[in-house]
């Protein structure tokens, strides 16, 4: 099985979208194509956010449920009601697998891939973004959005969201990165991404310049694990 590729769609030009030409360029240099994960509840605007910080970027676009519905040949309301949420999660992993295998991606995730502890590997090669947005507004949202949510089919879509966010939001708080959405257009919330994002590469951990070397139990310099 191998996930689709995502589209070139993203411009070549770093500096032509969103955010500007010096931040971006900046950005983009100093993220040496480490992929952006977008995480978050249905609604939060993963994807809308996504295309353009991708664009501002030069980076790819891909959207993780799309990919997903590729792979399977078809859709997830469909997938879920044949294979349940457990053999759609399991395929959702399998897909993230090999999108991580890939490079200079902006990855709109599904809102539950942050429930499998083994997926987060995959997310940590990269930066995680988590875009919160209120209840009520993921639930305006949700209601403007024609897309079916085989997890909010229940007699009270509602109270089900405000479930899961609860269920989920310390499981979002794991990213790098937390963005407070107030409703403002994906455009500019991708600007507040391209803003934060420098200082969270700062905080990350850089490759050693030299080779790590592996001490033994005997205090002596060893030349691998075995």
């Amino acid at each position: 099985m191998s996930a689709p590729r995502p589209s070139p769609g993203a411009s070549s030009q770093p500096g032509e979208g969103a955010a500007g030409a010096d931040p971006a360029l900046e950005l983009r240099r100093r993220l040496q194509g480490v992929n952006l994960y977008l995480i978050g509840m249905m609604g939060s605007g993963k994807s809308a956010v996504g295309r353009p910080l991708a664009e501002a970027l030069g980076y790819r676009f891909l959207d993780a449920d799309t990919s997903v519905e590729q792979v399977a040949g078809k859709p997830i309301p469909e997938l879920f009601a044949s294979e349940g949420e457990a053999g759609f999660r399991a395929l959702e992993a399998a897909v993230l697998n090999q999108i991580a295998a890939w490079h200079s991606l902006v990855v709109a995730t599904g809102g539950g891939v942050v429930t499998r502890p083994e997926n987060w590997g995959q997310l940590h090669q990269g930066v995680v973004i988590w875009l919160d947005a209120p209840g009520e507004l993921l639930l305006e949202r949700l209601r403007a959005d024609p897309t079916p949510r085989p997890l909010l089919a229940c007699p009270d879509p509602a109270a089900r969201l405000a479930e899961l966010l609860q269920e989920r939001r310390p499981l979002y708080a794991q990213a790098d990165l937390h963005i407070l959405q107030d409703g403002r257009p994906p455009a500019e919330v991708a600007l507040q991404v391209i803003e934060a994002l420098p200082a969270i590469l700062r905080q990350r951990p850089a490759a050693p310049s030299e080779p790590v070397a592996l001490i033994d139990s005997d205090g002596a310099i060893a030349s691998s694990l075995n």
